[in-house]
C-alpha cells in the first residue's frame, strides 16, 4: 500500500480493507493484485476467471470474495476501515511492522493512542518467556516489568501466561506503560482467566492485534505474533524458556534484526530454563542485575510520565470537530475551512483513526462520541 496522503489514499485504504476481509488472503497476495492490475478496485471487478489465472489465487479465496460481494453488493462497497486500524501505508503503521518480511495486513488497537509515537521509534522492551516458569522466573518477570516501569520504558510481551503475564502485573504495579501483542481479536481474553488484567492493559497502556474481530484463533497465531512483539522493541529479554518454545522464536527475531538479546541465567537442571540458557551460550547477553539492562537502554521515553492519569475525555478542541458540527462533507469542510481538500483528507483519516469520527456515504463524516482518549491524536 503506498504513502501517498489525499483522497486517492483514502480510497486506496478502503479497497484494501474490503480485500482484506476475504477468507485466506495475505499481504503478499493483495500487493500481487496491484501490480496486476493497477489497484485493488481493478481487482475487485475483475472478471473472475482473470483472478484465477494469477499465481496463488485459488477457488477457496474467489469463493470467499464471491460471497462478500455478495453480501454487501455494489452499493456497499468499498468497505470502510472501522477506528484504531492501522493498514500498511497508514502514518501510524510501526515502521519494524513495515519493514518485516510478512508484515501484518491489519493491525488493530485498543487503548492509549498517545503510546504510539513512543513504539513507532521501537522505544519498547519485550520481556518474553515460558507459560510455565519456575518461581525463580516469576520473580525476574515480576522484578523486570517493575524496574523498566519505574525507569520509564514500556513493556511489551504477549499477555501470556507465566513470564508475560508477570512482567504486565509488575509493569501495572509501578503505573508503568504495558503493551500487550495479542495472538487472538481484541474482544478475545486467552487465556480465559487474565480477563481482568487485559482490562488493566487496554485501561494504562495498548492492546494490539492483528487479528480481526471474530477471526478463528489458530495454534500458529501465538508464534506469528513474536513478529510483531520483537518489532517495537528496543531489546528483547528472555527471562526463562524450555528448547520448545515460542520465546526462543522471538530471541531469533531478534536476532536477525540485530536488537540487543539479553537472558537471565537459571538452573541448568531445569527443563523450563533450557532455552534460555542456550541463548547464553550463544552470545545473549547475561541479565543479573535490571540495573544493567536500564543502563544500557540509555534515556527512558516516558519517564515523565510513570504513573500519571490517562486522559479520558473526548478531544473536542480540535479545530476540524469543530467545523465538521454534526456532520459535513469533504467539500463542505472545505468551504467552511479554507483548506485544501487532500489535506483535510488526510486529518479526517487520523481522526477516523483516533475514533474521534465515523465517515458515512459520499465521502462525508460525522462525530464519534464515544469518550475516547484525545491522546490517540498523538499517534
Amino acid at each position: 500500500m503506498g504513502s501517498g496522503l489525499g483522497l486517492g489514499w483514502l480510497q486506496r485504504r478502503r479497497w484494501w480493507w474490503t480485500w482484506a476481509q476475504c477468507e485466506g488472503i495475505g499481504i503478499q497476495r493483495l500487493r500481487q493484485l496491484e501490480r496486476e492490475f493497477g489497484d485493488l478496485e481493478a481487482a475487485w471487478w475483475a472478471e473472475p476467471g482473470a483472478l484465477a489465472a494469477l499465481p496463488g489465487i485459488g477457488p477457496e479465496l474467489l469463493a470467499s470474495k464471491a460471497r462478500l460481494a455478495l453480501r454487501l453488493g455494489a452499493s456497499g462497497l468499498p468497505l470502510t476501515c472501522p477506528p484504531r486500524t492501522f493498514l500498511p501505508g497508514d502514518p501510524g503503521f510501526p515502521p519494524g511492522m513495515a519493514a518485516l518480511e510478512r508484515p501484518p495486513l491489519q493491525l488493530h488497537w485498543e487503548g492509549r493512542g498517545s503510546l504510539w509515537p513512543t513504539l513507532r521509534s521501537r522505544f519498547g522492551v519485550a520481556v518474553i518467556g515460558t507459560r510455565r516458569p519456575s518461581l525463580h522466573g516469576l520473580s525476574w518477570a515480576r522484578r523486570l516489568g517493575v524496574a523498566l516501569a519505574g525507569a520509564g520504558w514500556p513493556v511489551v510481551s504477549g499477555l501470556a501466561e507465566g513470564i508475560d503475564g508477570e512482567a504486565h502485573q509488575g509493569c501495572l504495579e509501578q503505573g508503568g506503560a504495558p503493551v500487550a501483542v495479542l495472538a487472538t481479536p481484541l474482544g478475545r481474553v486467552y487465556p480465559r482467566h487474565h480477563r481482568s488484567l487485559q482490562r488493566q492493559v487496554a485501561q494504562r497502556g495498548l492492546l494490539v492485534t492483528e487479528q480481526r474481530a471474530g477471526a478463528e484463533v489458530k495454534r500458529g497465531n501465538f508464534a506469528a505474533r513474536n513478529r510483531l512483539l520483537v518489532a517495537l522493541a528496543k531489546a528483547v529479554v528472555v527471562v526463562e524458556c524450555p528448547l520448545a518454545s515460542g520465546a526462543l522464536h522471538g530471541a531469533r527475531l531478534a536476532w536477525d534484526a540485530e536488537i540487543p538479546l539479553w537472558a537471565v541465567p537459571a538452573d541448568t537442571d531445569r527443563d523450563s530454563a533450557r532455552g534460555s540458557n542456550s541463548l547464553l551460550q550463544q552470545g545473549a547477553t547475561p541479565l543479573l542485575d535490571p540495573a544493567d539492562l536500564l543502563a544500557s537502554l540509555g534515556e527512558a521515553p516516558l519517564a515523565a510520565s510513570v504513573g500519571a492519569p490517562v486522559p479520558l475525555a473526548p478531544g473536542d478542541s480540535h479545530p476540524l470537530l469543530a467545523a465538521l458540527g454534526q456532520g459535513a462533507s469533504l467539500e463542505e469542510l472545505g468551504q467552511r475551512l479554507q483548506q485544501p481538500l487532500p489535506q483535510l483528507a488526510q486529518q479526517l483519516l487520523e481522526l477516523e483513526l483516533a475514533g474521534l469520527v465515523q465517515p458515512a456515504a459520499g465521502l462525508c463524516w460525522r462525530p464519534r462520541h464515544n469518550g475516547f482518549s484525545p491522546g490517540a491524536l498523538a499517534g
